[in-house]
């Protein structure tokens, strides 16, 4: 058996049924090409795939999740090569774990705010950039890697939306903005056509081109340690922040949570209504 010819069938099947696999898929050939370097000859074996799992020097969850990866692609080969052996379950324990969400007080979003309002430079387009796109995500809950693939086209200021176009999981979604939040999109949009016309992506960077993921993320940590935030202080947590404040208010306000989450789970984009419910055990004023 030819381990990488066989992986890189497997994934251009399953890439088929619209799963993207950016990291599975390159763990998934790692896994393979270990296979070929050592010379395993025949079928995929439980102890192959725990000896590949075992070779990072990292944490027990992250061996399950190499185990995880490699379980898959057996079950896949059992279908064709029935010697194939399938690694159990539980092996290094879960393989995936929610971390308690920081989530930020209005006096945290405001810091964050004034801090990208004072980025350099001091005139140009980048502090506007990042306190609009820091704000949008604030007050929407939009994941990071959605707001980034905004076009100019996805906001519509006379109806006060923004289109999310395939997001997470290949949801599409349509997201109603409050009022302040279009002002802000407005002029942001208003003063990057001056800056840079006719250009496609809706935030940008000093030179006009897209902003990307690693440089807001970078952006983001000097501004969290220049705060003094902790270093597992995530961007990530404005949309934990944004999803608990609102089910918060809903409480306040009487609502039928039940009812009501389903809304929530739509704007979020989430796949599964267990994913939005989890919230409810985020913090401890919603366990009460």
């Amino acid at each position: 058996m030819n381990m990488i010819a066989v992986a890189e069938q497997y994934l251009a099947f399953r890439r088929k049924l619209g799963f993207a696999l950016h990291i599975e898929g390159e763990q998934l050939l790692r896994f393979a090409r270990y296979a070929e370097r050592i010379g395993h000859k025949g079928p995929l074996t439980v102890e192959l795939a725990l000896q590949w799992a075992k070779l990072s020097h990292c944490s027990t969850i992250n061996h399950a999740r190499r185990l995880d990866i490699v379980r898959r692609f057996a079950r896949y080969l059992k279908h064709s090569v029935a010697q194939t052996e399938v690694p159990p379950e539980g092996v290094f324990g879960p393989s995936y774990r929610r971390v308690p969400p920081h989530i930020y007080s209005e006096e945290e979003v405001l810091a964050l705010m004034g801090a990208c309002r004072r980025l350099t430079p001091a005139k140009g387009l980048r502090p506007h950039t990042y306190a609009t796109l820091f704000g949008l995500l604030a007050c929407t809950g939009m994941r990071i890697s959605e707001a980034l693939r905004l076009c100019t086209d996805d906001f519509d200021a006379v109806q006060g939306m923004i289109t999310v176009v395939e997001g997470k999981f290949h949801k599409s979604r349509i997201l109603p903005l409050h009022p302040s939040c279009v002002s802000a999109l407005r002029a942001y949009g208003e003063l990057r056509e001056r800056r840079h016309p006719a250009t496609g992506a809706f935030f940008v960077t000093e030179v006009g081109t897209s902003l990307k993921y690693l440089k807001v993320l970078m952006t983001f940590r000097g501004i969290a340690d220049s705060l003094g935030w902790a270093r597992d202080t995530r961007i990530h947590g404005l949309r934990h922040t944004f999803a608990v404040r609102r089910l918060l208010q809903w409480y306040r306000d009487g609502e039928d949570i039940h009812r009501r989450i389903g809304q929530l789970s739509t704007y979020l984009g989430h796949c599964k209504m267990a994913d939005t419910y989890w919230y409810l055990s985020a913090v401890p004023e919603l366990m009460a």
